[in-house]
């Protein structure tokens, strides 16, 4: 089957009695959505992404596409290939001179990437069969911003 297309729902922190967890939300179709629990400065940097900050000193994912750029290699999608004893993993596919080029990633820094450089994030379909839920059954999530200046 087909790796499914999805996008970036938004970045939340999920707040319970052992503390706070921040999550990534992947989003498929309409209302189909993945939650990546994530560490914090990933989580930062996902949603600094797609808000479009620009740091005054590059990060280290924004450093990471700019040695890309130098390169002249593309990034293609990052696929989410697997789920592992509750751990995602990710292939981060790269072109360069027609040559395809796949690196092992954790789908956090993935994410990251791709949403710097606008390329599609591909989700196995039996990952989503396996993790993926109705939006109206994730936790209860608070939005990043919200969580960071409350």
């Amino acid at each position: 089957m087909e790796p499914l297309r999805c996008g970036v729902k938004g970045v939340y922190v999920a707040v319970g009695p052992l503390g706070a967890s921040p999550a990534v939300v992947l989003s498929h179709g309409e209302d189909t959505c993945l939650p990546i629990y994530i560490g914090l400065w990933e989580a930062i940097s996902i949603h600094n992404a797609l808000k479009a900050e620009v740091s005054p000193r590059p990060l280290t994912h924004d450093l990471f596409v700019e040695f890309l750029n130098k390169l002249n290699v593309a990034l293609q999608s990052l696929l989410i290939d697997a789920l592992e004893d509750g751990i995602y993993y990710g292939r981060l596919v790269f072109v360069q001179d027609n040559r395809e080029i796949s690196l092992d990633c954790r789908p956090s820094d993935g994410i990251a990437i791709c949403v710097r450089c606008q390329a599609p994030i591909l989700v196995d379909p039996q990952v989503m069969a396996d993790s993926g839920l109705p939006s109206a059954e994730l936790p209860p999530l608070q939005d990043l911003d919200a969580y960071l200046s409350g």
